[in-house]
């Protein structure tokens, strides 16, 4: 398995979110991790990012129809 070039802090900046709760998205899917400059293996960085993704969207959709 390849790694990204993204660490859990480059995440979390990225898409606007506390380190924190990028740990809780590792944690809930079993990936593990030293601190906030590890490196994440490609398919944990894409599971992770497609989570954080999907909760966006879903929260859009929700202020949108109120």
């Amino acid at each position: 398995m390849g790694f990204a070039e993204l660490s859990i802090a480059d995440i979390a900046a990225e898409y606007d979110l506390k380190e924190q709760a990028v740990f809780e998205l590792c944690d809930r899917f079993k990936i593990n991790y030293k601190n906030e400059r590890t490196c994440l293996a490609l398919e944990d960085a894409k599971a992770i990012i497609m989570e954080i993704l999907a909760t966006k969207s879903n929260s859009e959709a929700g202020y949108k129809e109120s």
